[in-house]
C-alpha cells in the first residue's frame, strides 16, 4: 500500500470501519469481510480537481480511472446552492463539488441571465459572447458580491474562465483574486494567452496570474498548463517556479494528451487565433458530426450555427517523441497535479441510454474523460518513475490545494487511521487507459476495487450498478 503523506510504501493490512480507515497494520487484521488484494496496490482514491463530466455516465468512467472525488473547479457552477441540490437529487457513485463560476455570475451581471446551477447551464457560457464585454464599477461590485455569496454557501473556490473573455480588464481579475485571498479559498484559472499569441490580450496570461498571486496573496491554481501554452511551456514553468521560490502560492495541473477540448465558439478558436497558434481549421474535430473541420469557411459556419458545439483540438502530435517530451515536462514539473479536464458525453445516436452500463455506442467525448489518470500512471511506468510519486500527484497534492479551506479534503488523499475510506485498488503493472480518439468511452483497465466512503463502487473489476455513495465536498464539510 501507498500513503503519500507518511511516505509509507510497503505491505500492510488496511482495516475500514464505516466510512473511515481504522487501522493500517503490519500484522493481520480480522474483519467481518476480507478482500484479498495480494499483488495489487492499495492507495488513496484519485482526486480530480478539473472535471466537466458531471453526469452519472461520466462519473462511472472516472471511477474506472481510479477517481473517488471529481470536482468542477475551472468552470465552476452558479448559483452554488442549486448546483449542490441538483447533484444531490441525481446521486453519484463518487464524491463531487464545485467552485463558484465567475463566468456564469458575470453573465448574470452583464445580461441578466441567471443559470439554474446545472452543468449544461454553466458550460453554455463557453461559446457565448454577450457576457464577455467590459463591466462598469457598479457591475464589478455586484459580480464580486455574487461570488462572495456563493463562497458563503459552500463553494470551494472561484473558477475563472478568463481565456474565454480576452477583453476583461486585468483589474477585474485582481478584484476576484483579492476576494479569494480574503475568503481563504483558491482560484482555478483558465488563463489568457501570452501576449504574442493574441493582439487582444491586455496582459500575458502567465504574467497576469503571477501578478495576482504576488499582489493579493491568493492561492492561484493554473488549469491545464500543458494545453494553454504548449509551445512556450519551459518559459511559463520557469516563471511559476520563480514565483513560488519568492513565496507566491501557484500550483499547476496537466493532462497527458496532445489534444484539448472546448466549445467551437471559444475566442481562441477563431481562424485568426488559430493562425497565431500554428494551427488550422483541420486541427479541429467537431464532435456532434465527427467531422474534421475542412476549412475556414466551415469553421465560421459552425461557430455561427452552434457556438457551444464541443470539439477536440489537436495541438500537439502525440506520435512525435519531441512533442511528447514537451508534454511530459508539464506533467513532470515540480508538484504538478494530474487533472483530467474531463468532457461531458456528446450523444450522437438516436437512442442512447446514459444510465446503462456498460455504455453502449452512441456517445463520444475526449479520451481524457475515461483515461487520464491511468494514462498518466502508464506513462510514468514506462519512464521508470517511482509509483509512490505518481500516486502523490493524483491524490495528496490535489487534496492539499483545498484542505486549507475545505475540511473534507484533510482526510482524503491519504490512507492512514482516521482518513476517509476513499480507496482505489489497482494492478500497478496493468493499469492503463483504453479510450482513444476513435473509441473515446472505453473504460480504463486495471482498477480492481474502488471504495467511496467505505462502500464498493467497483468490486473485482466490475461496476456495482446501484452504488451511489458519493458525498458533496463543500467549504463547510
Amino acid at each position: 500500500m501507498i500513503d503519500p503523506e507518511s511516505m509509507l510504501d510497503g505491505t500492510r493490512d488496511v482495516a475500514i470501519d464505516g466510512g473511515r480507515v481504522s487501522a493500517v497494520s503490519e500484522e493481520h487484521v480480522d474483519g467481518k469481510a476480507v478482500i484479498d488484494v495480494s499483488g495489487l496496490v492499495v492507495a488513496p482514491g484519485f482526486i480530480d480537481l478539473h472535471s466537466h463530466a458531471q453526469t452519472l455516465a461520466g462519473r462511472r468512467l472516472q471511477a474506472f480511472d481510479g477517481v473517488t472525488t471529481a470536482l468542477e473547479l475551472e468552470a465552476g457552477r452558479a448559483p452554488i446552492h442549486e448546483a449542490y441540490a441538483w447533484d444531490a437529487a441525481m446521486g453519484s457513485p463518487i464524491n463531487y463539488g464545485f467552485s463558484t463560476s465567475w463566468a456564469a455570475v458575470r453573465r448574470r451581471v452583464a445580461t441578466g441571465v441567471v443559470g439554474d446551477g446545472g452543468i449544461d447551464s454553466c458550460l453554455s457560457v463557453l461559446g457565448e459572447t454577450a457576457w464577455r464585454g467590459p463591466l462598469t464599477a457598479e457591475e464589478r461590485a455586484r459580480l464580486v458580491g455574487h461570488l462572495s455569496d456563493d463562497l458563503a454557501q459552500g463553494a470551494v473556490g472561484i473558477g475563472v474562465l478568463l481565456g474565454y473573455a480576452p477583453d476583461v480588464s486585468p483589474e477585474e481579475y485582481l478584484a476576484v483574486a483579492g476576494l479569494a485571498a480574503s475568503a481563504g479559498v483558491p482560484t482555478f484559472t483558465h488563463c489568457r494567452d501570452l501576449v504574442e499569441l493574441s493582439t487582444r490580450s491586455k496582459v500575458g496570461g502567465a504574467e497576469e496570474l503571477v501578478r495576482a498571486a504576488a499582489t493579493t496573496g491568493a492561492h492561484m491554481h493554473v488549469c491545464h498548463v500543458n494545453s494553454t501554452w504548449p509551445r512556450e511551456i519551459d518559459r511559463v514553468l520557469d516563471l511559476f517556479e520563480r514565483c513560488r521560490a519568492e513565496g507566491g502560492r501557484v500550483t499547476t495541473e496537466a493532462y497527458p494528451y496532445g489534444a484539448s477540448a472546448t466549445a467551437i465558439g471559444a475566442p481562441f478558436l477563431s481562424p485568426e487565433a488559430l493562425a497565431h497558434r500554428e494551427l488550422a481549421p483541420s486541427s479541429i474535430t467537431y464532435l456532434p458530426s465527427g467531422e474534421r473541420v475542412a476549412d475556414e469557411a466551415r469553421l465560421r459556419q459552425l461557430r455561427a450555427q452552434d457556438p457551444n458545439g464541443l470539439v477536440v483540438v489537436n495541438f500537439l502530435d502525440e506520435d512525435d517523441p519531441a512533442k511528447m517530451a514537451e508534454l511530459r515536462r508539464s506533467l513532470n514539473f515540480a508538484d504538478a497535479i494530474v487533472a483530467s479536464d474531463a468532457l461531458p458525453l456528446v450523444v450522437v445516436a438516436d437512442h442512447f441510454d446514459p444510465l446503462a452500463w456498460p455504455l453502449a455506442r452512441g456517445a463520444v467525448t475526449h479520451p481524457r474523460s475515461a483515461g487520464c489518470f491511468s494514462r498518466a500512471l502508464r506513462l510514468w511506468r514506462e519512464e521508470g518513475a517511482p509509483l509512490a510519486e505518481a500516486v502523490r500527484r493524483c491524490t495528496l497534492l490535489p487534496a492539499r490545494v483545498l484542505e486549507g479551506s475545505c475540511p473534507a479534503m484533510r482526510t482524503r488523499g491519504r490512507v492512514q487511521p482516521g482518513s476517509s475510506a476513499d480507496v482505489v485498488v489497482f494492478d500497478a503493472e496493468r493499469i492503463t487507459d483504453q479510450a482513444t480518439y476513435a473509441d473515446s468511452t472505453r473504460p480504463s483497465s486495471g482498477v480492481r476495487y474502488l471504495l467511496v466512503d467505505g462502500e464498493p463502487v467497483i468490486r473485482d473489476g466490475e461496476l456495482v450498478a446501484g452504488a451511489r455513495p458519493g458525498r458533496p465536498i463543500t467549504a463547510s464539510t
